[in-house]
C-alpha cells in the first residue's frame, strides 16, 4: 500500500489539504451545532411544549445522543463495504429532514423523536469523517490533522448559542430546528459536489455477519484501542453533562440570562486554541505525552473545583477560570485519545470508528445524563463528575500503557501509515 503521511492533496477531485480539513470538520460540526444551538431554546420550547421539570428539558440533548449512538454500528461496516460517500450522504439528508420535521412536531415528545432520528443521520458524519481522515493519515500525522478539524471543528460551539439566540428571537424555538436544516443542506451540497472517495478499492470488506464479527472483536480485543476508547468515553462524559446543564449553571446558578452563549463561546475559544496548539506540538512531542499530562491537568483542576464548591458556592470568575482551565486539557486528550486508539485499525477504520463511536458516545451520553439529572442548584455534582471520571479515565490509561505514562511510544507506534 502506498505511504500515506501528510501529503498536500486529497485523492480524487484534486481536492487540497486544507479544503479536506475544512470539509471534514464541517462534517463533524453538524454533531455540535445540533447540540450547542439548542441550548438557549430548551426554556422556551420546555414551557411551550408544557415541559415543567427543568432536568426533564435535558431529554432534547439526550434523545439525540441515543440515536447517534444506535447508529454509529451499522454505519462503520457500511462504510467499509460501499465506500466513504454513499453512506456519508445518506445520514447527512436523514440528519436535514428531521430537523426540520422537529419545527412542526406540536408535542414534547414529537421533537425528541425527531431529534433522536436527527441523532441517527449525524452518527454518519461521525464515523465516516474519522474514517476518511484515517484513510489519509496515520499516527501522529493523523493526531495532527485530527487536531485542525477539532479547532476548525470548535467554531461551531463559539457561535452555536449565539445564532441559537438570535434565532429564538427571530422566530421562537421552531426557528433553531430551520436554522439547522438549512445548515446541514449546505454542507450536504458542499460534500456532494467536492468530497472524494478515499477508500481504496483494495480496503473494502464483505458486508457479512462474520466480517462484521470479526472486526468487532479485532476492535474489542486490542488492549490500546479498547482502553484508550474507554478512557474517552468517561472524559467524554464529563463534556456531555456539562452541555446538559449549562443553561441551568449559567443562568440558574450565575444569572447570565441572554448572555450565556457569550461566556459559552470563551470556553469554546479556549478549546479551539488548545486543539490548534496539540496540532502544533503533536508531532514533535507525541500523543501520549500531551494527552497523559493533560489529563492529569484536567483531574487535579478539577479536584480543586470540587473541594471549593463543597464548601461553598464558587464565585463566577474563579469557576470560569477553573472551567476554562479543565476545557482547555480537554482540548489535548480527545483528538489524541482517539488517533491512538485507532492507530492499529487502519485497516478496518470504518467498523473501529463505528464501534469506538458506539462506545464513546453510547456511554458518554449516558454517563451525562445521570450526572445532568443530579443538577441539584450547584455545581457540586458537576465537579464531582468532572474529577472522578477523571480519575477513571487515568487508571485506564495506566492499565493501557502498562504504568508507563508521559512517555513517547516508538516511531513505529506514532508514525505514519504505510
Amino acid at each position: 500500500m502506498q505511504q500515506r503521511t501528510g501529503e498536500e492533496k486529497a485523492p480524487g477531485l484534486g481536492l487540497s489539504k486544507i479544503e479536506f480539513i475544512a470539509l471534514a470538520a464541517a462534517l463533524m460540526s453538524l454533531n455540535a451545532l445540533a447540540i450547542d444551538i439548542m441550548l438557549p431554546g430548551l426554556q422556551q420550547m420546555g414551557a411551550s411544549l408544557g415541559v415543567e421539570n427543568e432536568n426533564h428539558r435535558q431529554y432534547v440533548i439526550s434523545a439525540y445522543f441515543a440515536g447517534m449512538a444506535l447508529a454509529l454500528l451499522p454505519y462503520g461496516p457500511l462504510s467499509d463495504r460501499y465506500g466513504r460517500r454513499n453512506p456519508l450522504m445518506a445520514g447527512m439528508l436523514i440528519y436535514v429532514v428531521a430537523a426540520i420535521a422537529a419545527a412542526f412536531m406540536t408535542s414534547f415528545e414529537g421533537v425528541l423523536a425527531m431529534r433522536f432520528l436527527q441523532g441517527i443521520g449525524a452518527a454518519s458524519t461521525r464515523v465516516i469523517a474519522v474514517s476518511m481522515v484515517r484513510d489519509r493519515f496515520g499516527g501522529r500525522q493523523m493526531a495532527e490533522t485530527m487536531s485542525l478539524i477539532f479547532m476548525v471543528f470548535m467554531v461551531i460551539p463559539v457561535i452555536a448559542p449565539s445564532v441559537g439566540q438570535i434565532m429564538l428571537l427571530i422566530g421562537g424555538w421552531q426557528f433553531i430546528f430551520f436554522s439547522m436544516g438549512i445548515a446541514g443542506a449546505a454542507i450536504v451540497l458542499w460534500g456532494f459536489l467536492r468530497m472524494p472517495e478515499t477508500l481504496a478499492p483494495e480496503d473494502r470488506r464483505p458486508f457479512t455477519i462474520a466480517s462484521i464479527g470479526s472486526a468487532f472483536a479485532i476492535v474489542l480485543t486490542n488492549r490500546f484501542s479498547l482502553l484508550y476508547t474507554l478512557a474517552s468515553t468517561f472524559v467524554f462524559g464529563a463534556l456531555f453533562a456539562f452541555i446538559n446543564s449549562a443553561q441551568q449553571v449559567y443562568v440558574g446558578i450565575y444569572g447570565l440570562g441572554n448572555t450565556f452563549p457569550l461566556v459559552f463561546a470563551v470556553i469554546a475559544g479556549f478549546m479551539a486554541l488548545s486543539s490548534y496548539l496539540n496540532s502544533r506540538f503533536v508531532v514533535r512531542v507525541g500523543m501520549r505525552r500531551l494527552s497523559h499530562g493533560a489529563l492529569t491537568g484536567f483531574m487535579l483542576v478539577s479536584l480543586i473545583w470540587l473541594v471549593w464548591s463543597m464548601n461553598d458556592t464558587v464565585p463566577f470568575v474563579p469557576f470560569l477560570i477553573l472551567f476554562a482551565l479543565a476545557m482547555f486539557q480537554f482540548g489535548w486528550i480527545g483528538s489524541n485519545f482517539n488517533s491512538i486508539a485507532m492507530e492499529p485499525l487502519g485497516h478496518i477504520a470504518g467498523s473501529a470508528s463505528s464501534v469506538q463511536g458506539f462506545i464513546q458516545t453510547l456511554g458518554g451520553g449516558f454517563i451525562g445524563a445521570v450526572i445532568g439529572q443530579a443538577f441539584d442548584g450547584t455545581t457540586t455534582p458537576l465537579a464531582a463528575g468532572f474529577f472522578g471520571l477523571a480519575v477513571i479515565a487515568l487508571v485506564l490509561v495506566a492499565i493501557a500503557e502498562r504504568g508507563k505514562l508521559y512517555a513517547a511510544a516508538p516511531q513505529r507506534q506514532e508514525g505514519v501509515r504505510h
